[in-house]
């Protein structure tokens, strides 16, 4: 799949030509009188993504006007590549590096296709990027978020468990990674009872997948991604609306495999590690049932109140096992909640973490690149909501206040002092805009990549 990136034209690239519509007056005013009329008849006013064509002298495509809201919105050109025509392109603007990396970033995004299932006519419109230092740090962001969207888009039939740690396994081969994984009831034997609890009853075997990458000597990142491949809710079975997007449910394992890919792309000095608890919630006769009380990894034990509430059990698990190298920072994604949806609707991630020092650093670097997050507390009186009368803890906390609760139960399983943070995020576009499409979505990468450029260091 393109990127619609290229760092050479043979010819002299086309000029597009940045414009709010303050500056489209002052454009008018110093261009010729042949492009003022032709900018008039087009009824061009410089509204964000919207363009204009301009041809030359010889009729051939001179120049392409794009209205832009905000030059630094990451999307301000992101239609572009999908709506020109075939050629090569720059941005003809006095444009600072950080403003050209997050528009060469809109513009690859809004080349993305998903074609596994259906053919597309390619995109031909190539935005040069001079620059190749720029254009490694853009292609190493564009691939990653490219492998989420791939992953989320991808049906269930063809992303179970066992698909999900071959695209690790594929990933980990372009950085030379390791990868191990923990399959079916070797879970029980290596003692990972609640993700095995919740997977036992698909077809598909559960398993823990674990890539390492890295030196030895560098400080060590833990990236956890929930990989619930497919969610019919259990024995609390959804309904068929509810079941309908629930492919995306392992959204929280694609953005850590993004995030890991970005991070080897970049060659962070880092000792990384992810951990991707993958199941299928399914329903047949030896599925978990609401009232069970499941074993963890870290002993505590857990009542299940609604088996729909499953990917924070898997994700215990999984954190428990984070911690337990001491790792300098624990990350963990996960589609969890609806509430978090409710709170900040589908496009801003909730983040909580247990330190205000990285929780303000998330937030520096969010605003720095245009990645936006937004904190939400980790309440501790609300903890007794999950508090359980015949176990340590129980697994949903009802219906006030649903993703505190949950980010409260997922606490429970790391220490005060490792440095955590958990994003509750959609994963999915519900509409097309500029460079973001409809479907499988990443959420907070950019950010959370310029966080750990700031506090690791650029590449070794």
């Amino acid at each position: 799949m393109s990127d619609g990136l290229t760092q050479r034209a043979r010819h002299a690239p086309i000029d597009i030509v940045p414009l709010t519509s303050d500056d489209l007056q002052k454009w008018l005013k110093a261009c010729d009188a042949r492009s003022r009329r032709w900018v008039k008849s087009a009824d061009f006013r410089a509204n964000p993504a919207s363009h204009c064509l301009l041809p030359g002298a010889d009729g051939s495509l001179a120049r392409v006007l794009a209205g832009i809201g905000d030059r630094d919105d990451p999307f301000c050109i992101g239609q572009l590549s999908a709506v020109l025509p075939a050629g090569n392109y720059r941005i003809a603007a006095d444009w600072p590096e950080d403003l050209l990396e997050r528009a060469s970033i809109g513009w690859a995004l809004g080349a993305y296709q998903f074609n596994r299932y259906k053919k597309r006519d390619p995109l031909k419109a190539k935005l040069v990027v001079a620059s190749g230092a720029l254009l490694r740090r853009v292609r190493g962001q564009v691939a990653g978020i490219y492998r989420v969207r791939d992953l989320v888009n991808t049906p269930a039939e063809d992303m179970m468990p066992e698909h999900l740690c071959d695209a690790v396994k594929t990933m980990a081969g372009d950085f030379n990674a390791k990868v191990s994984e923990i399959v079916g009831d070797a879970l029980l034997k290596k003692n990972f009872p609640a993700i095995h609890a919740v997977g036992r009853a698909a077809s598909h075997s559960p398993r823990l997948i674990d890539l390492r990458w890295g030196k030895s000597h560098h400080p060590k990142l833990t990236l956890v991604g929930k990989g619930v491949c497919f969610d019919s809710g259990g024995l609390d079975l959804k309904p068929a609306s509810g079941m309908r997007l629930m492919k995306k449910d392992m959204g929280g394992a694609a953005h850590a495999i993004g995030l890991a890919h970005m991070i080897m792309s970049a060659g962070l000095p880092v000792r990384l590690r992810m951990l991707v608890p993958a199941v299928e919630n399914a329903v047949s006769g030896n599925a978990y049932r609401p009232g069970d009380v499941l074993a963890s990894r870290k002993g505590l034990s857990i009542e299940i109140d609604n088996t729909d509430a499953e990917g924070r059990v898997i994700l215990c698990d999984a954190l428990t096992e984070a911690a337990a190298e001491s790792p300098q920072l624990v990350i963990d994604f996960a589609t969890l909640t609806g509430a978090a949806r409710v709170a900040l609707g589908t496009d801003l991630p909730a983040m909580f973490c247990n330190h205000d020092q990285v929780a303000e650093g998330l937030a520096e670097s969010a605003a720095s690149v245009h990645d936006p997050l937004w904190r939400l507390p980790l309440y501790r009186p609300y903890r007794e909501l999950i508090d359980s009368r015949v176990a340590d803890i129980l697994n949903s906390g009802g219906p006030y206040g649903g993703a505190i609760t949950a980010a409260l139960f997922l606490q429970d399983f790391v220490p005060d002092a490792t440095p955590w943070v958990h994003f509750d995020l959609m994963a999915w576009n519900l509409r097309s805009r500029p460079g973001r499409p409809e479907g499988g979505e990443a959420m907070g990468l950019r950010a959370i990549l310029a966080y750990l450029r700031n506090r690791f260091g650029d590449a070794a």
